[in-house]
């Protein structure tokens, strides 16, 4: 998790309950985003480091059981699964398909932000999981970025050396390929904003990126600058499991 407040994402199609929820949980200290349904539920998980999701049961569309399954394919982000279905069964049901924790409405919001607290302590007390995150090979312009080995190989079969920095940059991009990310999203992407660092830190490692992409072959347009937005990843990414 970041080393600042917890992120946490409230998904929730009914507005008036999710804006609730996140005025409460800002009130303690949590930073939090919103999503309407799983559309928009799958871009916050690519745009952003969440510590932590709530996620409503039943919504239109893929309703949360299916979501938190889908997640749990592949991340292991903490799950806190909301719902009118309070029963004994649908609690069992949420949980078997990848929740933390499990919560029927109507609720006191004092409980859930304990519930939270509970969780995000669990889940921070548990060893580090490498293997839990899915390690890909991805290619873009003849380009290999290895993320197993954090090696980038140019397309004349050139080991580029990359300090940490720039290969945590390089893969936020390149699993992102055609996302427009800003420079917050890119520090909680690849420093879970860590002391010391700040925006135009990520405009430093963009530009010696850009430098050490460019030394191998023209590659100037893989990494976009978006004015007043951020930058994307402009090249096609195939990947490839490990």
């Amino acid at each position: 998790m970041s080393t600042t407040s917890p992120h946490i994402l409230v998904v929730d199609d009914d507005r008036e309950i999710r804006d609730l929820v996140a005025r409460h949980l800002k009130k303690h200290g949590f930073r939090v985003d919103v999503a309407s349904g799983g559309v928009e539920m799958k871009e916050a998980v690519l745009r952003s480091r969440l510590d932590l999701i709530i996620l409503d049961r039943v919504m239109p569309g893929e309703d949360g059981l299916t979501l938190c399954r889908n997640l749990r394919a592949s991340s292991n982000i903490p799950v806190i699964l909301l719902t009118l279905l309070g029963s004994d069964t649908d609690r069992i049901v949420g949980l078997e398909v990848g929740a933390d924790d499990y919560l029927p409405k109507p609720f006191n919001p004092e409980e859930l932000v304990a519930r939270i607290r509970a969780v995000l302590r669990r889940a921070q007390a548990l060893p580090t999981n490498k293997s839990a995150k899915i390690e890909r090979v991805l290619s873009f312009a003849g380009w290999t970025l290895d993320c197993r080995a954090r090696r980038l190989t140019s397309p004349d079969g050139v080991v580029v050396t990359l300090t940490d920095g720039e290969f945590e940059l390089l893969r936020a991009l390149a699993e992102r390929p055609g996302v427009i990310l800003s420079r917050d999203e890119l520090l909680d992407l690849t420093s879970g904003r860590e002391p010391g660092l700040f925006d135009r830190s990520v405009d430093m490692q963009i530009m010696r990126l850009r430098r050490r992409l460019a030394a191998h072959n023209d590659a100037n347009d893989i990494i976009k600058t978006i004015r007043q937005q951020g930058y994307i990843f402009a090249a096609d990414v195939e990947e490839a499991e490990h």
